[in-house]
């Protein structure tokens, strides 16, 4: 690590002097304006100087190695290994937070490993792992460092993979996402209420996001949406979400309807049934949607990946664990039709493994 970029006050990247004095950051649509020593929304920005630094470069909540399909990415070298880590911090206030303890962290609370970017990348290689994932808390937040592993990551041969809430902005946007190679963007919400009211943010820079990945890079994408009784479930804004996403993403772009348990703050809400995410999938199926599966149950229909042409099961998964595999370099086994997705010859055999990892000091 660069001893002039102290983990704790790395020069930070996208903001711009504002006429009033402070600093305006722009690497989300926040723009949140710095007085000196001021924290932005997310907690881990901050102007210090008169210059904006990012507050834990370096440094991370923890590394773990999870199966590829936990972030959850079915269609990007399933089976292998992924090694995982996430900061602290978060710029979006999601009142049903599933990681609340890491993303509403204040910078220091849950930073206890230290890792540069080259013994992180050094660190997948020896643990056999394909990639590395950002993850746990939105790595927008802390772009620099991520971009740096990326980097790192890339020398070595391990590909880069981000967990986002795609809650950034235009400027920001394509710097980051030259460094990525593979995306779960979780779409929170069918509606800018929802957003506003449980996510203390807007849904249009998410859409904006989703667009950009589809239309203007080569990131493999895969969406995320967690579905809460009573307020994101009900049959019109599935309808509404899955005609987007055929019109703007394509139907072959793979999409995860996961099960909320209550947590953070609605801890007044039922976890979801099973039958919601059963009606979600057929909803977004009925639209022409290749790529639909259920998630956080035990639902082998909805775990499968079936061949668009012929409708011949390829990848059926228990749970996290890949346990049948027909297809040969990306085609169907049975009619070889392409799979759209990063496939190799054969599966990985991680399983369904979370293996915990220290690589402080690295």
């Amino acid at each position: 690590m660069n001893p002039a970029h102290e983990p704790s006050l790395y020069p930070g990247r996208w903001w711009t002097s504002a006429p009033d004095g402070r600093i305006e950051c722009r690497l989300c649509p926040r723009y949140c304006r710095l007085r000196e020593g001021q924290h932005g929304f997310c907690y881990v920005r901050r102007r210090v100087d008169d210059r904006m630094v990012l507050t834990t470069y370096g440094r991370s909540s923890g590394f773990c190695v999870d199966p590829i399909e936990k972030k959850p990415l079915h269609h990007f070298h399933p089976g292998t290994s992924v090694l995982s880590f996430g900061t602290a911090g978060c710029n979006l206030g999601c009142r049903f937070c599933q990681n609340w303890n890491m993303s509403k962290a204040r910078s220091a609370d849950r930073l206890t490993d230290e890792a540069s970017p080259e013994g992180i990348a050094r660190a997948a290689v020896q643990l056999g792992c394909r990639s590395v994932a950002f993850t746990y808390n939105d790595p927008v937040i802390f772009a620099e460092y991520a971009m740096d592993v990326a980097d790192a990551c890339r020398e070595f041969g391990v590909r880069s993979v981000a967990v986002t809430a795609g809650y950034m902005t235009a400027e920001s946007r394509p710097e980051f996402y030259r460094h990525i190679d593979a995306a779960n963007v979780d779409l929170k919400g069918f509606s800018a209420g929802f957003y506003r009211r449980h996510c203390l943010s807007e849904l249009e820079p998410v859409l904006e996001t989703l667009r950009y990945l589809r239309r203007e890079t080569p990131v493999w994408m895969e969406i995320t949406s967690l579905l809460i009784p009573g307020e994101n479930d009900d049959d019109s804004g599935l309808h509404w979400a899955a005609e987007w996403v055929a019109e703007n993403l394509g139907v072959d772009v793979p999409w995860h309807f996961t099960a909320f348990h209550p947590d953070f703050k609605m801890l007044d809400h039922p976890p979801t049934p099973m039958s919601t995410l059963v009606r979600a999938r057929r909803i977004a199926m009925s639209k022409g949607l290749r790529f639909v599966y259920t998630g956080n149950v035990r639902d082998p229909e909805g775990a499968g990946t079936y061949c668009p042409e012929c409708g011949e099961c390829v990848v059926q998964r228990d749970g996290h664990e890949v346990t049948l595999w027909n297809l040969q370099a990306g085609r169907c086994g049975a009619c070889d039709a392409v799979i759209a997705g990063h496939f190799d010859a054969m599966p990985g055999q991680w399983g369904s493994r979370r293996m915990p990892v220290r690589i402080a000091g690295v």
